[in-house]
């Protein structure tokens, strides 16, 4: 199963590790600095061209995680898990 996160751009549920609110956890500094770390890292991927909501975090493998920052909000991403998650 995959989850989309806007545009054309899905990824496995089971390398999901979080969904995050962008308004609500980037209040932390230790999130934006993981965000700005990330985005040195070439690890960030925008999906979209419009303002992002929020960010999902993807480990696949042994490899970095990736940051995907979405247009969508947490409640319709996690919305999209929960519809699916029971078919």
């Amino acid at each position: 199963m995959y989850l989309h996160l806007g545009q054309s751009v899905m990824v496995p549920y089971r390398s999901v590790v979080a969904l995050f609110d962008l308004d609500n956890s980037t209040w932390s500094h230790r999130t934006r600095a993981f965000l700005e770390r990330a985005e040195r890292e070439g690890r960030v991927i925008l999906v979209g061209e419009d303002l992002p909501k929020s960010f999902v975090l993807c480990q696949e493998g042994e490899g970095a995680p990736l940051v995907y920052l979405s247009q969508l909000n947490t409640a319709t991403l996690l919305n999209r898990v929960e519809r699916n998650s029971f078919e």
